[in-house]
Protein backbone atom coordinates (compact mmCIF):
# COMPACT_ATOMS: atom_id res chain seq x y z
CA UNK A 1 0.00 0.00 0.00
CA UNK A 2 2.79 2.45 0.84
CA UNK A 3 4.41 1.84 -2.54
CA UNK A 4 1.15 2.72 -4.30
CA UNK A 5 0.86 5.89 -2.18
CA UNK A 6 4.28 6.89 -3.55
CA UNK A 7 3.53 5.93 -7.15
CA UNK A 8 0.17 7.74 -7.12
CA UNK A 9 0.81 10.68 -4.76
CA UNK A 10 -2.67 12.15 -5.32
CA UNK A 11 -4.12 9.21 -3.38
CA UNK A 12 -1.67 9.40 -0.45
CA UNK A 13 -3.80 11.63 1.85
CA UNK A 14 -6.76 9.24 1.54
CA UNK A 15 -4.75 6.28 2.90
CA UNK A 16 -6.69 3.88 0.71
CA UNK A 17 -5.76 0.32 1.63
CA UNK A 18 -5.86 -2.74 -0.60
CA UNK A 19 -7.21 -5.43 1.70
CA UNK A 20 -7.70 -8.24 -0.86
CA UNK A 21 -6.22 -8.73 -4.29
CA UNK A 22 -6.14 -11.53 -6.85
CA UNK A 23 -5.68 -11.71 -10.61
CA UNK A 24 -9.32 -10.81 -11.26
CA UNK A 25 -10.63 -9.08 -8.12
CA UNK A 26 -9.71 -6.63 -5.42
CA UNK A 27 -11.10 -4.89 -2.38
CA UNK A 28 -9.98 -1.46 -1.20
CA UNK A 29 -10.78 0.05 2.20
CA UNK A 30 -11.62 3.73 2.44
CA UNK A 31 -10.80 4.75 6.01
CA UNK A 32 -13.34 6.84 7.86
CA UNK A 33 -10.91 9.60 8.79
CA UNK A 34 -10.89 13.38 8.74
CA UNK A 35 -8.95 13.67 5.47
CA UNK A 36 -11.78 11.77 3.73
CA UNK A 37 -14.70 13.72 5.27
CA UNK A 38 -17.12 16.11 3.67
CA UNK A 39 -18.66 19.07 5.50
CA UNK A 40 -21.04 16.83 7.50
CA UNK A 41 -18.42 14.24 8.50
CA UNK A 42 -19.40 11.63 5.95
CA UNK A 43 -17.11 10.08 3.35
CA UNK A 44 -16.56 12.78 0.73
CA UNK A 45 -18.04 12.23 -2.74
CA UNK A 46 -14.70 12.98 -4.38
CA UNK A 47 -12.89 10.45 -2.20
CA UNK A 48 -15.46 7.81 -3.16
CA UNK A 49 -15.06 8.70 -6.85
CA UNK A 50 -11.28 8.48 -6.47
CA UNK A 51 -11.46 4.97 -5.02
CA UNK A 52 -13.78 3.87 -7.85
CA UNK A 53 -11.24 5.06 -10.41
CA UNK A 54 -8.37 3.54 -8.41
CA UNK A 55 -10.00 0.11 -8.08
CA UNK A 56 -10.95 -0.23 -11.74
CA UNK A 57 -7.69 1.27 -13.02
CA UNK A 58 -5.45 -0.87 -10.85
CA UNK A 59 -7.15 -4.12 -11.81
CA UNK A 60 -7.25 -3.13 -15.49
CA UNK A 61 -3.50 -2.45 -15.47
CA UNK A 62 -3.03 -5.97 -14.11
CA UNK A 63 -5.13 -7.45 -16.96
CA UNK A 64 -4.35 -5.15 -19.90
CA UNK A 65 -0.60 -4.95 -20.57
CA UNK A 66 0.37 -1.28 -19.99
CA UNK A 67 3.43 -1.69 -22.22
CA UNK A 68 1.14 -2.49 -25.18
CA UNK A 69 -1.93 -0.41 -24.36
CA UNK A 70 -2.55 3.08 -23.01
CA UNK A 71 -5.33 3.28 -20.45
CA UNK A 72 -6.80 6.69 -19.76
CA UNK A 73 -9.97 7.58 -17.94
CA UNK A 74 -12.43 9.14 -20.36
CA UNK A 75 -15.38 9.77 -18.03
CA UNK A 76 -16.99 8.64 -14.82
CA UNK A 77 -20.55 8.42 -13.60
CA UNK A 78 -21.16 8.21 -9.88
CA UNK A 79 -24.47 7.51 -8.20
CA UNK A 80 -24.54 8.09 -4.45
CA UNK A 81 -27.06 6.03 -2.48
CA UNK A 82 -26.23 6.31 1.22
CA UNK A 83 -24.14 8.57 3.47
CA UNK A 84 -20.84 6.94 4.49
CA UNK A 85 -20.35 7.27 8.26
CA UNK A 86 -17.76 4.47 8.72
CA UNK A 87 -15.06 2.73 6.67
CA UNK A 88 -16.11 2.00 3.10
CA UNK A 89 -15.06 -0.89 0.87
CA UNK A 90 -14.79 -0.80 -2.90
CA UNK A 91 -15.06 -4.25 -4.44
CA UNK A 92 -14.31 -4.81 -8.08
CA UNK A 93 -13.74 -7.85 -10.27
CA UNK A 94 -13.08 -8.37 -13.97
CA UNK A 95 -14.43 -11.26 -15.96
CA UNK A 96 -11.77 -12.39 -18.46
CA UNK A 97 -14.37 -13.29 -21.09
CA UNK A 98 -15.84 -9.76 -20.88
CA UNK A 99 -12.37 -8.28 -21.40
CA UNK A 100 -11.83 -10.52 -24.41
CA UNK A 101 -15.21 -9.61 -25.91
CA UNK A 102 -15.23 -5.86 -25.14
CA UNK A 103 -11.53 -4.97 -25.28
CA UNK A 104 -9.14 -7.38 -26.96
CA UNK A 105 -11.32 -8.61 -29.86
CA UNK A 106 -12.45 -5.09 -30.87
CA UNK A 107 -8.86 -3.76 -30.67
CA UNK A 108 -7.92 -6.16 -33.45
CA UNK A 109 -9.90 -3.98 -35.87
CA UNK A 110 -10.40 -0.66 -34.03
CA UNK A 111 -7.96 2.02 -32.98
CA UNK A 112 -9.43 2.36 -29.49
CA UNK A 113 -12.21 1.03 -27.30
CA UNK A 114 -14.02 2.36 -24.27
CA UNK A 115 -14.45 -0.17 -21.48
CA UNK A 116 -16.96 0.81 -18.78
CA UNK A 117 -16.77 -1.37 -15.67
CA UNK A 118 -18.99 -0.84 -12.65
CA UNK A 119 -17.66 -0.71 -9.11
CA UNK A 120 -19.76 -0.73 -5.96
CA UNK A 121 -18.79 0.71 -2.61
CA UNK A 122 -20.41 -0.44 0.63
CA UNK A 123 -19.76 0.48 4.24
CA UNK A 124 -18.64 -2.09 6.81
CA UNK A 125 -22.28 -2.80 7.71
CA UNK A 126 -23.15 -3.58 4.08
CA UNK A 127 -24.99 -0.36 3.23
CA UNK A 128 -24.61 0.43 -0.47
CA UNK A 129 -22.91 3.83 -0.59
CA UNK A 130 -22.02 4.32 -4.24
CA UNK A 131 -22.20 2.79 -7.69
CA UNK A 132 -19.53 4.07 -10.05
CA UNK A 133 -19.12 3.47 -13.75
CA UNK A 134 -15.66 4.40 -14.93
CA UNK A 135 -15.18 4.75 -18.69
CA UNK A 136 -11.63 3.79 -19.68
CA UNK A 137 -10.29 4.43 -23.17
CA UNK A 138 -7.89 1.67 -24.14
CA UNK A 139 -5.66 2.14 -27.15
CA UNK A 140 -2.56 0.46 -28.54
CA UNK A 141 0.49 2.66 -27.92
CA UNK A 142 1.36 2.68 -31.64
CA UNK A 143 -2.01 4.40 -32.29
CA UNK A 144 -1.50 7.15 -29.68
CA UNK A 145 -0.86 10.55 -31.29
CA UNK A 146 0.15 12.57 -28.23
CA UNK A 147 3.76 12.37 -27.09
CA UNK A 148 4.75 11.35 -23.58
CA UNK A 149 6.96 13.91 -21.91
CA UNK A 150 9.70 12.34 -19.87
CA UNK A 151 11.48 14.49 -17.38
Amino acid sequence: NRVLWRIIPFNRPHRLEIVKISDDALEIRIPYRRANFNHIKGLHACCLATVAEYATGLLLVMQVDPTRYRLIMQAMHMEYHYQGKMDGFARFSIDQSRLEQEVFAPLASQEAVVFSPEVQIHDQEGNHLVTGIIHWQIKRWDKVRTAIERG
